[in-house]
């Protein structure tokens, strides 16, 4: 019996088992597989991203190997001036730390006194407390995974210029493997996968950065406009973390509030910072990222919530941000493959029509089919 017919005739609990079974089987491989495969994802996403102007520097007579130089080059020195730029924000943030400290503790003496009046909590309670929470933290092994997320930071710097180079150079051989690792009766189906999957990337990648760039601009000019200490490192350490939907504006926000509060006596201002950051974040979540990034990706969500908790707990940080590509790309993949597309309709965000939608009603108001098609219809429901 031919597979694809003892595929078709396989039971539709089982077939859902294989599925799930297999997505089980690809997510614990990336979470072994982590530190190999990370790197090479922002590598491939990168590379992606580089290819319009690579393929433009080679129409133009540039040797492929000196074209790939170039891009990798610029790509390199944006990092770059990106990363001296955080660091020396950085530099001058650390040096008032001794003076943050004391400002901290300033604030949770009174925190502590109005625990201990409203609450009958005594500070030799609440330091058990405070004493409990941090030896948890330290058994769960956050601080041993930070040290990791940096070396694997090391890591991605060292690695993803020379993946981005390779992947570039092989393209072409890249191309013709997945055309013909699927036989010639899928060629149509692997061309459509590739080139959808390459648009997405490109349209995600270039929306993104100049969400970050809007976004960064938004948040440093409110927090300037509020007096804050910091505002242009606060405004655009935000940004970098509002890359990661949902959560990533939470934390920053927290952190933003906890560094004013430690820089400034008066409390109005960490509420300012609150505001601003929850206005700019309606407003992106709203107006920006649908208009420059959703509208490149069609997920759900529900799914993209699902994925970046996923992503973090299979790579940390990296996951996260990873998580929303890496679905994308699965969608077009499941949405043309047999089988495999009601799973492309629950990544997407193409939303079920609403029985009491007046276009369901025009649809119920429409002629019926004539009655032989209505007799086969019948006789394939029986």
């Amino acid at each position: 019996m031919p597979v694809n017919s003892a595929v078709n005739t396989m039971p539709v609990y089982i077939k859902a088992c294989v599925q799930l079974f297999l997505l089980m089987l690809i997510g614990m491989l990336l979470y072994w597989g982590r530190d190999i495969m990370v790197p090479f994802a922002f590598a491939l996403l990168v590379a992606v991203l580089l290819l319009p102007l690579n393929k433009w520097l080679e129409t133009k007579k540039c040797n492929r190997v000196l074209a790939i130089f170039f891009t990798v080059f610029i790509t390199v020195v944006f990092f770059i001036a990106l990363f001296y730029f955080l660091t020396t924000q950085l530099i001058d943030f650390t040096q008032d730390i001794p003076a943050i400290k004391k400002q901290l503790s300033r604030h949770l003496s009174v925190v502590q006194s109005w625990l201990s009046a409203h609450f009958n909590i005594t500070r030799q309670d609440q330091a058990v407390m405070v004493n409990d929470a941090a030896d948890n933290i330290k058994a769960s092994g956050v601080i041993g995974n930070t040290v990791l997320s940096v070396t694997e930071i090391i890591s991605v710097l060292v690695l993803v210029p020379v993946y981005v180079f390779l992947l570039l150079y092989y393209r072409d051989m890249i191309y013709t493997f997945f055309l013909r690792v699927f036989g010639n009766n899928n060629t149509d189906k692997v061309k459509d996968v590739l080139k959808e999957s390459r648009y997405i990337v490109q349209g995600y990648m270039f929306g993104l950065l100049i969400e970050m760039g809007i976004v960064a601009l938004i948040n440093a000019a409110g927090l300037l406009a509020l007096g804050v200490q910091y505002a242009v490192f606060l405004g655009v350490f935000a940004a970098l973390l509002n890359m990661i939907p949902y959560v990533g504006m939470l934390i920053a926000s927290v952190f933003c509030a906890l560094v004013t509060l430690s820089t400034s006596n008066q409390l109005s201002d960490v509420v300012g910072v609150v505001v601003i950051l929850t206005v700019v974040q309606f407003v992106d979540n709203n107006v920006i990222m649908p208009r420059v990034v959703s509208s490149k990706v069609k997920i759900n969500a529900l799914i993209t919530i699902l994925g970046v908790l996923i992503g973090g707990a299979l790579a940390g940080v990296a996951g996260m941000f990873l998580s929303i590509p890496t679905i994308a790309i699965l969608k077009v993949i499941f949405d043309r493959t047999d089988g495999m597309q009601p799973w492309g309709l629950l990544l997407g965000d193409e939303v079920q029509p609403d029985k009491r939608n007046i276009f369901f009603k025009k649809r119920l108001a429409a002629p019926l089919p004539p009655a032989e098609q209505l007799n086969n219809n019948s006789e394939v429901a029986g």
